[in-house]
């Protein structure tokens, strides 16, 4: 073979090589050069799986997720006694099933609620906890009346806005009440704070009265 014809082969076998050497180099290269993605050949190059940006965590997952706060003792005590509304009244009663009467009603609350163990009549509630003054009632605080003569005959729990719940009287069922209301507000007697509920700080601004 000639000089003349074998050079063509020669130059075509050189430009080859040089064009799958420049292909196997990009394979391995970080970026492609301006020049590369000109040509097109980058086209034949394998992209490195680590150039891809990493997927996103789901909202749920990520560092700065807010997380939901636990419910207070008084947010427990309040939640179970709004649970309890139209739960009819009877005197003496202490359980759901059977009827409450006020004290059984605050007792059963308490108790299921937070595990606080009260006495069984509104008088010896009375008894317990921390005086407060009416103007600085606070959700859940416990409030008194006296509707038969000078004795406390009468409990409710301070649900904030002015209005207490409690069991009323025979024929009436578990319900909220204004103590503005002219009936209740004469006979008011007091307010205490169980201690259960008094070491802690009120846990939402409307914990306040």
């Amino acid at each position: 073979m000639s000089i003349r014809r074998a050079f063509p082969h020669r130059l075509r076998a050189c430009a080859l090589a040089l064009g799958f050497g420049v292909i196997a180099g990009i394979a391995h290269a970080e970026q492609e050069p301006p020049w590369l993605l000109d040509s097109g050949i980058g086209a034949f190059a394998s992209v490195p799986e680590s150039t891809y940006p990493q997927p996103v965590p789901a909202p749920s997952v990520l560092p700065d997720a807010p997380q939901r706060s636990a419910f207070s003792p008084i947010q427990l005590v309040l939640d179970l006694a709004n649970h309890l509304r139209d739960i009819r009244y009877k005197r003496g009663g202490r359980e759901p099933s059977t009827g409450f009467d006020c004290s059984g009603f605050v007792r059963y609350v308490f108790h299921k609620g937070i595990g606080a163990d009260l006495p069984n009549t509104s008088a010896a509630q009375f008894r317990a906890g921390q005086k407060i003054n009416r103007s600085d009632l606070r959700r859940g605080d416990l409030v008194f009346f006296r509707t038969a003569g000078k004795r406390i005959s009468h409990v409710g729990i301070y649900v904030g806005d002015g209005e207490f719940i409690h069991a009323p009287s025979t024929g009436k069922r578990v319900s909220v009440s204004r103590l503005a209301e002219p009936y209740w507000s004469r006979r008011f007697a007091g307010a205490k704070r169980l201690d259960a509920l008094a070491e802690h700080a009120p846990a939402h601004p409307h914990d306040q009265g």
